[in-house]
């Protein structure tokens, strides 16, 4: 998958995010998933699959939620390098996202119904051409099924929903992924220091 989009955003003598052009070999072993918080001009999360050896990536304006009740607006953005879902750390003001990034979840998944990582990549890349993407997410806070559906009609080409399905690992209760953050996280100060 082609990382020209990100790379034109980037001026890499000038932020320590993963430089790196190349992308990585589609795995043989488990997908990887990450989840960033990003205090960017705005706080968000953005959400990470790994397919085809690099990071596709959406922005969740109000972060992912364990209540199936919730639709969380994701905005597809740029493939990311696969090395960038260690990343964490300030990217100067002047540059493209500036801010601070943290992780705030890691983990593996698959495809819904395909456990071998090489064959559900093939239909993680022909459900997300399709607009429907349905996974097991295996992180600390995310666990078990989820949907990314691509929204139809007058909204934005790159506008999908995060929907959590209906398992043994959702909850019905009011969700705010804020409220699983340390209180002492790099993103949480630079957000303070904002609102000053």
């Amino acid at each position: 998958m082609s990382l020209v989009q990100y790379t034109k955003k980037r001026n890499f003598k000038d932020t320590p995010e993963p430089s790196k052009h190349g992308s990585k070999e589609v795995s043989k072993k488990a997908l990887t998933f990450v989840i960033q918080r990003h205090q960017a001009s705005h706080l968000h999360y953005d959400f990470r699959l790994e397919m085809e050896g690099v990071l596709k990536s959406w922005a969740v304006p109000k972060g992912p939620s364990l209540n199936p009740n919730d639709k969380r607006l994701a905005m597809m953005v740029e493939d990311h390098p696969y090395d960038y879902g260690s990343f964490e750390g300030e990217i100067p003001k002047g540059n493209y996202g500036a801010g601070v990034v943290e992780i705030w979840d890691k983990g593996t998944y698959e495809h819904i119904s395909i456990k071998d990582p090489v064959e559900g990549n093939k239909q993680l890349l022909k459900d997300l051409k399709n607009g429907s993407i349905k996974i097991v997410l295996k992180g600390k806070k995310l666990k078990g099924e989820f949907a990314l559906v691509k929204m139809k009609g007058d909204k934005p080409a790159n506008s999908w929903l995060l929907i959590k399905h209906n398992d043994q690992y959702a909850t019905h209760d009011a969700y705010n992924s804020e409220d699983y953050t340390p209180i002492h996280s790099p993103v949480t100060k630079a957000a303070k220091k904002k609102v000053k």
